[in-house]
């Protein structure tokens, strides 16, 4: 049974900074595309960037570009989203999401296309 182990999520002011976790158990990282997704209260999910199984090409959506920043560590098989100059309507639950062998589309990441997922990390930025 595949499991991940997430964190980095909580509370944080507005201009503050997280950095959410995932780190899946039963695959390695190294062979799948990774997305990050993100669904706020009353809204579709939506996402928010990814990187391609070659670890490279990153897309990150209008709305978190030049403030988040998405990355993995093949060593540790674990996969980031740095949070940086936070806003409440970055507020919602974070989803980790993976695919195998796969890309990271120009237009951004597309739940369709992914794997597995994690359960998500909820993130509250206050105003």
């Amino acid at each position: 049974q595949l499991q991940y182990a997430e964190s980095g999520g909580g509370l944080v002011q507005f201009g503050g900074s997280l950095r959410l976790s995932c780190a899946p158990s039963g695959f390695s990282l190294d062979e799948y595309a990774i997305g990050w997704f993100r669904q706020a209260p009353g809204r579709e999910r939506e996402g928010v960037s990814c990187l391609n199984s070659g670890g490279r090409t990153p897309y990150y959506a209008d709305s978190v570009k030049g403030r988040f920043t998405i990355s993995r560590d093949t060593a540790k098989n674990t996969m980031y989203l740095q949070m940086n100059s936070l806003k409440p309507e970055d507020t919602g639950t974070y989803y980790c999401a993976f695919e195998r062998l796969g890309g990271c589309r120009r237009k951004g990441p597309q739940e369709g296309d992914y794997d597995y997922w994690g359960q998500g990390i909820q993130v509250t930025v206050s105003s």
